[in-house]
């Protein structure tokens, strides 16, 4: 048997301690991220809540009434079947306020 000496390379011991370094980051990082969504998604839902208020203004201004949300979705003011990024349905009231369902979103 020929015996190749000088030749560098990890050890079992050396991989497992790699691994174990990287799983444990790994660990630390997925708890962060998931804790960031819920944030995201209400900071994605303010912004769109402020991009709709633009829009009942601009009916308000074309048509001089309030709309509904199907008014601006008929209208093309808004697209089809308009939701936040989370989901959550939007209404406009009789002021002409537009708020997300659930929640006090306004612009």
């Amino acid at each position: 048997m020929k015996y190749i000496k000088n030749e560098h390379a990890f050890t079992l011991i050396e991989m497992m301690i790699v691994l174990l370094i990287i799983s444990v980051l790994i660990l630390i990082a997925i708890p962060n991220v998931t804790k960031h969504s819920k944030s995201i998604d209400e900071k994605g839902c303010a912004a769109y809540v402020k991009m709709v208020q633009g829009q009942v203004e601009a009916y308000k201004m074309d048509k001089k009434e309030i709309p509904t949300v199907l008014d601006l979705e008929t209208n093309d003011y808004l697209p089809k079947e308009s939701k936040c990024p989370d989901g959550r349905a939007l209404s406009i009231d009789t002021d002409g306020k537009v708020e997300a369902a659930g929640s006090s979103l306004t612009p």
